[in-house]
């Protein structure tokens, strides 16, 4: 039997079949069907992964045609550099996420049957899989479609809860939305291939051989950057993903955040420099001002929350904007045919694409920990749990350090990558680009250093301290597989984060392929231990050095303090004249952020008071204050609630038409039969 990527991706798809079929077998035993189910997606999530990691390493793209669907209209599979990447990426993730939800999901055996979550987790993992895989727009918008089925319904899991069926349907509506707008683009672009005289251009073969004319290709790409830019949550149409990634059950978090939102970016990729390839520069000019604008107040609602995974969630708008601009400066160096820059950028891009996958997935998987030890998502009600959850602090704090680009993470290089592709731009014929780039560099720095305060926050709220909540006492560790999970995860952010060169040399040949040019020769120029994007002169950085000298450092000093006796001595805390230190006297989420809520408090719908509770026996000393604070997304006011609000006023009126007399839908009925005559004759 003759081996190759196919082999591995079928292989991986018949373990998801195969789990299908048994669940209706294993449905009365639920302890042995979260066993075995989770160990399959396991197995075929690697089965992905190594059909990738092989599909890039070949360079040969291998074409399947299954005879399935509508007559004269099969499916098209196309497994090449970019799909193997994207493979990579939902593999890798599924693969330690289906590992940690074989003792995540056993948190709810004894509260509620796990048979829909294990069904629709496999189809979720299928719908992604064949995303990436799709070459024609039929499959495409099928595997597209049972894709966001499956989540909504993974999102609305814990049914019985309002905010659960709330964050549901939205997520529904905007993923519907963006589809609509999908198949619009798909339409045109294989509608002129062919003139709209028939079917014949519905494969993406037969896009890529179109010449577009600018006007229509145009159009096609707005129609499409708006779809893909709805599922991956750019701002202004973010408003789901802090909805429903908190409420779906964790390990689910961690795949939607993680790599749901990555085949938005596969798509937006594909369509512009695979499906169209020719593009005016302002194409990437749109693509970065959405990313800029989308990491900035990212970050800056993430900063607000106190819900550990709205946090998380927001995160996700920041990254994902990061990650466009990376792709929108691609796209503005191919348009002037700077195909160096333009490979650097793609990759800082594609990097930050793996690298967003791997340690918000591990995030995801921490506050999961968090939540089935503790009940809650509210950082208000925790502090103190690294006593408790040493494993679990440790491997959060990984994904913290990595998530906020500090060495030697993987974050770092990602974002140092991106500010790189900033820095050696040189003049552009065009003014408002040469105002641009160097605003985005600032703005990029910017969003850096307010991600960084962001989990200092979220890590020293939730893990030092004192504990605030009521759980005091009750809370112990995960169980082991989630920790293994987590754990793989935080080793993957540390290999990306020391190994750049490695990486890039794999990657390389997917920039050759999509803007024409490499940068694995200059950025090893050095060696493997030196990463130097264009040349040694421009830049240069050392991760196995920068790491090397990191823990060097912590080893010294933990060997200074450990071995030498009396080095380390415990007092009483200074208390600053108070009697007891208690927990209300530490710093909380609200708190820490309230300094930039007051700077940027104008980018928000802010309502805060505070009211004197009685009895008091004096203003000056309440004994009780009561304070709340309430901060909203503007969008939501701006563009969503006037929506909700006329869709209500007009249902309303509509609904007046609803009598219950039986003579009054009689006319209804004789006019309706009336206007279809005169006009229908």
């Amino acid at each position: 039997m003759d081996f190759s990527p196919i082999t591995f991706i079928a292989s991986s798809f018949a373990m998801l079949l195969f789990l299908l079929a048994l669940t209706p077998f294993l449905r009365l035993n639920q302890r042995l069907l979260i066993t075995i189910g989770f160990s399959l997606t396991t197995i075929a999530s690697l089965l992905a992964t190594i059909a990738g990691i092989w599909a890039v390493s070949s360079g040969i793209p291998y074409q399947v045609i299954v005879p399935l669907g509508l007559p004269d209209l099969p499916f098209h599979l196309r497994l090449d550099l970019l799909s193997g990447f994207f493979l990579v990426v939902v593999g890798l993730l599924s693969f330690f996420v289906s590992i940690y939800s074989i003792g995540y999901v056993k948190g709810y055996l004894g509260h509620r049957s796990i048979t829909s979550l294990v069904v629709f987790y496999a189809l979720f993992l299928a719908g992604m899989l064949l995303v990436v895989l799709a070459d024609d727009a039929f499959f495409f918008l099928i595997s597209w479609e049972m894709m966001a089925a499956a989540s909504y319904f993974l999102v609305l899991f814990e049914d019985e809860k309002i905010e659960n069926r709330r964050a549901a349907f939205l997520y529904l509506v905007v993923a519907h939305v963006g589809a609509i707008a999908i198949l619009l683009s798909f339409g045109i672009m294989a509608g002129l291939a062919t003139g709209f005289t028939g079917f014949g251009s519905y494969t993406f073969d037969a896009m890529r051989e179109t010449e577009l004319p600018v006007g229509w290709a145009s159009v096609a790409f707005l129609l499409a950057f708006f779809g893909f830019s709805a599922k991956a949550g750019v701002i202004p149409l973010h408003v789901w993903l802090p909805e429903a990634h908190p409420v779906a059950p964790s390990n689910v978090s961690a795949l939607m955040s993680g790599v749901m939102l990555k085949t938005a970016i596969y798509g937006i990729v594909r369509v512009v420099f695979d499906l169209i390839g020719v593009f005016p520069w302002w194409w990437g000019a749109l693509v970065l001002v959405f990313g800029l604008v989308s990491a900035v107040m990212g970050v800056l609602y993430a900063l607000m929350q106190h819900d550990l995974k709205r946090l998380l969630a927001y995160h996700s708008v920041e990254n994902i904007g990061i990650i466009l601009i990376g792709i929108g400066l691609a796209m503005i160096f191919t348009s002037f045919d700077m195909s160096l820059l333009a490979a650097l950028a793609l990759i800082a891009g594609l990097y930050h694409t793996l690298n967003h996958a791997m340690f918000k997935g591990l995030l995801f998987m921490g506050a999961g920990a968090v939540l089935q030890a503790t009940h809650e998502r509210n950082m208000e009600e925790m502090g103190g749990l690294i006593r408790y959850m040493p494993w679990t602090a440790v491997l959060f704090l990984i994904g913290c350090i990595s998530i906020s680009a500090l060495p030697p993470f993987n974050g770092f290089v990602s974002e140092w990558l991106t500010y790189q592709a900033f820095l050696l731009s040189p003049a552009l014929p065009s003014p408002l680009l040469n105002l641009l780039i160097p605003l985005g560099a600032a703005l990029l720095a910017l969003t850096s250093a307010l991600a960084a305060a962001c989990f200092v926050k979220a890590f020293g709220v939730t893990f030092l301290g004192h504990q605030r909540g009521q759980h005091q006492g009750q809370v112990h560790e995960v169980r082991w597989s989630m920790r293994i999970g987590m754990l793989l995860a935080a080793l993957t952010c540390l290999v990306l984060g020391v190994m750049p060169t490695f990486m890039i040399k794999w990657m390389d040949p997917i920039a050759e392929d999509l803007v024409g040019g490499t940068i694995a020769a200059s950025a090893s120029g050095f060696g493997w231990m030196w990463l130097t994007p264009i040349a040694a002169e421009r830049a240069s950085y050392s991760a196995p050095i920068a790491f090397l000298g990191i823990l060097s450092v912590v080893v010294a000093t933990y060997l200074l303090l450990h071995t030498r006796p009396g080095a380390i001595r415990r007092v009483p805390l200074w208390d600053c004249g108070f009697e007891k230190i208690t927990n209300r006297m530490q710093y909380t989420a609200t708190s820490f952020a309230m300094p930039l809520r007051r700077i940027f408090g104008y980018l928000f719908n802010i309502k805060e008071h505070v009211r004197q509770l009685p009895p008091a026996t004096h203003p000056s000393f309440p004994e009780r204050l009561h304070y709340h604070l309430k901060v909203r997304d503007r969008f939501w006011g701006w563009l969503y609630q006037p929506v909700v609000d006329a869709s209500f006023w007009l249902s309303r009126r509509i609904g007046r038409m609803q009598h219950g007399h039986i003579q009054v839908y009689l006319i209804y009925s004789f006019v309706t039969i009336v206007v279809l005559l005169i006009f229908l004759r």
